[in-house]
């Protein structure tokens, strides 16, 4: 138990370190525009790794089911101009109706 407290005191010291490194160096002054680039373009690759993964890995292995062909055709409904509301009720929709008509 002792090994898993100093990992963790490890982590939080060292996200403390990140998160403060920042302001610490920067001290006051503006990003350069090419950083703010960078950042403005962090939220929305992240986010895409989040859905690629959730939607075709299962587990350790990738995997094409009925969560796959939902989020593509909420994608779809969104590239349509579907709102927003609109979009995860028809993701849901698809994926239920697929997994009722046995397809995981």
């Amino acid at each position: 138990m002792t090994a898993f407290w100093i990992t963790l005191g490890a982590l939080i010291v060292t996200t403390a370190l990140i998160k403060g490194a920042g302001p610490v160096l920067l001290g006051g002054r503006d990003l350069p525009p090419r950083f703010s680039g960078v950042i403005a373009l962090m939220a929305p690759a992240l986010l895409t790794a989040l859905v690629v993964t959730s939607t075709l890995a299962d587990g350790d292995r990738w995997e094409v089911g009925a969560l796959t062909i939902g989020v593509g055709v909420a994608a779809l409904a969104a590239w349509r101009g579907v709102s927003a509301i609109g979009t995860v009720v028809v993701a849901v929709a698809v994926t239920a109706l697929l997994r009722l008509a046995g397809l995981s």
